[in-house]
């Protein structure tokens, strides 16, 4: 039998980085604002077609949003779509402190405030 641990590799915290993505920062960013729609519309027992009606989109994108498939979302579509089934979102530019070689870009469910995304920006 086979005692050998498994190799495996620390993740630097954005799956899209690690895969060595472009614009990997921008995507941890829009997935997290999707996972935000998606919880949204799984609280609230949404069809697509409802959803879709909601976000003033058509039903197959709505499916493609809540499949994780980013292409062709842009950041502001999505902030209009989280606008659109009555969430404010609130962007807050601050200075980065001196204890970390990156800034930052965080996306934050207020009401689950423990849930934070960061993100690295270039």
């Amino acid at each position: 039998m086979d005692t050998k641990k498994p190799e495996h590799t620390m993740s630097s915290g954005n799956v899209f980085a690690d895969l060595g993505l472009p614009n990997a920062d921008e995507l941890q960013a829009k997935a997290a604002l999707v996972n935000q729609i998606a919880s949204i519309v799984t609280h609230r027992h949404l069809t697509q077609l409802e959803t879709a009606r909601i976000l003033g989109a058509r039903q197959p994108k709505v499916s493609e949003l809540l499949a994780g498939k980013l292409d062709g979302f842009s950041m502001e579509r999505l902030i209009r779509y989280l606008n659109a089934l009555d969430r404010d979102v609130q962007i807050v530019v601050s200075p980065k402190p001196r204890s970390r070689a990156r800034a930052t870009l965080k996306v934050t469910d207020k009401s689950r405030s423990a849930r934070v995304t960061d993100v690295a920006c270039s």
